[in-house]
């Protein structure tokens, strides 16, 4: 007796008169034993169906996990809902007070081990501390295949940041760290300061990378443009530090007390490989080194926003904040009534010019004012050095008017707590009445005979006759023809798309593929048959029949076909959702195909009646869902 295969695709099928007829969905070879080996027989078969039911049976699970339970404040972590052997009905979605919980992504694995395939799904979500402190994912309930399933709660523990101690940074253990510092501890409501955020990294660093910031908590400041200075070496306690200084724009929004970080940020430093000896002098250049990720704090530094005074407020004053120089110019001097003068003023300085703007002048009542045009010009990176120029077209209504009036403009300066007020001295103006304009003529020939003088020709005389009036023809665009050309190329690429989309459909779906495959398999299949039937030709024909029994059980119910026998018909969920009459059909031609090996030649009549069952139950079979 000879058997191929593995114990796990190992399967037996017993014909009544105790003929073994099937051994891993073919007959290799097949004997009559006597009664002592058939009851060994049986046995043996008993004790491989209750160790491949073991191996096989999955229950449902449905499991939660975190992949880490303590994180910084600013970063995050990844839960992932794991369903085993089913999908969930609902998916639940926890909510936790504190947390950020949001779905990121799903994901499906199959495997098939020991001739059983199972199915695991992912659900994962992405999770945002948004206040230290320790928190509590609940336990989370699913509905998977008819079973209630419960998850274990899961703990996670937030931590604020802290910087390293100045021992710490002495000592020369710290690899990098982040120094914050602020020019000043007193500044004004609305005032814009730049501040300085030092990473320094220790002389043995190689390079860095991957720097950015993770957390920039500001209470009371606005945080504009950063910019990144010069490098250069300094003297840290017992070490030398590299500091890369980075410039950050802050805007004081309120006034009373002011808190700037802790400020978090994660790099990629390279460092000396520990492994790889040698000279140091030289494994300083050759060295390639190794990779490693710091995670990185600044101190919390505290400041105070005074409000603006109160006292001695100009009447233009509009918020202008910093040290400013005022430069007016106005031209044409010489003009009509209803002329446009252009009044040029330039505000240049330091200071934040996004608050700069043209004050309302209440002295100029005899002019049509328009509004003005802005240009900012500035010579820092954080646009607080520069100059705004302001261009606003005004025009006099009447001549009684022979000035333009003093402009004056007012800001605050921070640096000595005052107010200014700038102020540009009227320019004369020359404003003359508006008179009534005399229509140009054109000079004619006097008639010497005629004591009535001649009319004057026109500029341009007016055409009396248009001339001979054609037919235009109908534009191109209205021709059918030119629109079935022009929507030529918009069908090919729609027919292209549609193609391209069903081939990537088709590659990304394996179980699709099968299905068509086995579909023509069926379709030429059954053309054989009816050749075989026609030449009576018995073994060829049940040899092909049940190739095509298998074929087309192992693409309906997943699995391969050298696995299928008639014990599956029984044995397979799927299957028992058939009607009995496709279920009858089934059993009726394995039996066929099981006593064609031994039966006696059929005619050509009768196996033309089972390739017509056969077509039969296979149009049933591709219509019962998977």
């Amino acid at each position: 007796m000879a058997f191929e295969g593995g114990p796990d695709k190992l399967l037996f099928s017993l014909s009544p008169d105790k003929k073994i007829v099937n051994i891993s969905g073919s007959c290799l070879s097949y004997f009559w034993p006597d009664k002592k080996m058939l009851v060994k027989l049986k046995i043996l078969i008993g004790l491989i169906a209750v160790v491949l039911l073991n191996g096989t049976a999955f229950a449902a699970s449905f499991t939660a996990t975190l992949d880490r339970d303590t994180l910084m404040l600013g970063d995050s972590a990844t839960l992932s809902l794991a369903f085993e052997g089913g999908q969930p009905q609902t998916t639940p979605t926890p909510r936790v007070p504190g947390l950020q919980i949001v779905n990121s992504g799903n994901s499906q694995n199959f495997s098939y081990i020991n001739g059983a395939m199972s199915s695991t799904v992912t659900v994962t979500f992405s999770v945002t501390p948004q206040r230290a402190g320790e928190f509590v994912i609940p336990a989370l309930a699913a509905d998977v295949n008819g079973q209630r399933l419960v998850t274990e709660p899961l703990k996670l523990t937030v931590q604020t940041a802290a910087a390293p101690s100045a021992a710490a940074v002495n000592s020369g253990s710290e690899i990098a760290f982040l120094k914050l510092t602020l020019p000043q501890k007193k500044i004004y409501s609305g005032e814009t300061v730049v501040g300085q955020i030092e990473l320094c990294l220790r002389d043995d660093v190689q390079n860095f990378g991957n720097f950015q910031f993770s957390g920039t908590p500001a209470d009371g400041f606005q945080i504009g443009k950063m910019a990144q200075g010069s490098n250069r070496r300094t003297q840290i306690g017992n070490r030398v530090y590299t500091i890369v200084p980075i410039s950050i724009a802050l805007t004081a929004v309120k006034s009373g007390a002011l808190t700037l970080g802790p400020f978090t940020a994660n790099a990629v430093v390279v460092l000396p490989s520990q492994n790889q000896g040698g000279d140091p002098f030289f494994g300083r250049f050759f060295n390639q080194g190794e990779q490693r990720q710091v995670s990185l704090t600044s101190e919390e530094i505290s400041a105070e926003a005074l409000p603006l005074p109160n006292e001695n407020v100009p009447v233009d004053f509009n918020g202008a904040i910093g040290n400013f120089s005022l430069n007016v110019s106005a031209g044409p001097t010489n003009l009509t009534v209803g002329d446009p003068v252009t009044l040029r003023v330039q505000i240049s300085g330091r200071g934040a010019f996004d608050a700069v703007s043209l004050p309302t002048q209440n002295s100029w009542h005899d002019f049509k004012a328009f509004p003005p045009t802005a240009k900012v010009e500035t010579h820092d990176q954080f646009g607080l050095q520069g100059s705004k120029t302001f261009e606003q077209i005004v025009s006099p209504q009447n001549a009684d008017v022979h000035e333009l009036p003093a402009f004056s403009f007012s800001f605050f300066n921070p640096d000595d707590g005052k107010y200014h007020t700038l102020t540009q001295p009227a320019t004369p103006l020359q404003i003359h009445s508006a008179g009534s304009t005399v229509l140009p003529t054109v000079a004619g020939n006097k008639n010497a005979n005629s004591e009535t003088p001649a009319t004057p020709k026109d500029i341009l005389p007016i055409k009396e006759n248009l001339g001979t009036v054609t037919k235009s023809s109908a534009p191109l665009i209205s021709s059918p023809v030119f629109f079935a050309a022009q929507s030529l190329p918009v069908l090919a690429f729609l027919a292209a798309f549609v193609c391209r989309k069903r081939a990537d459909n088709l590659a990304n779906n394996p179980r699709l593929r099968r299905q068509r495959a086995v579909a023509q398999l069926v379709r030429d299949g059954v053309n054989d048959l009816r050749k075989f039937a026609t030449e009576n030709k018995p073994d060829e024909f049940f040899a092909t029949l049940f190739r095509l029994l298998q074929e087309q059980l192992g693409e309906r119910l997943d699995c391969p076909a050298t696995a299928i026998t008639e014990n599956v018909i029984e044995e397979h969920p799927i299957l028992r959702t058939a009607p009995k009459a496709t279920l009858d059909g089934l059993r009726e031609l394995f039996q066929l195909c099981n006593q064609a090996r031994y039966a006696p030649v059929r005619g050509s009549s009768e196996l033309n009646s089972v390739a017509a069952q056969f077509e039969k139950v296979v149009g049933e079979l591709q219509n019962l869902k998977a």
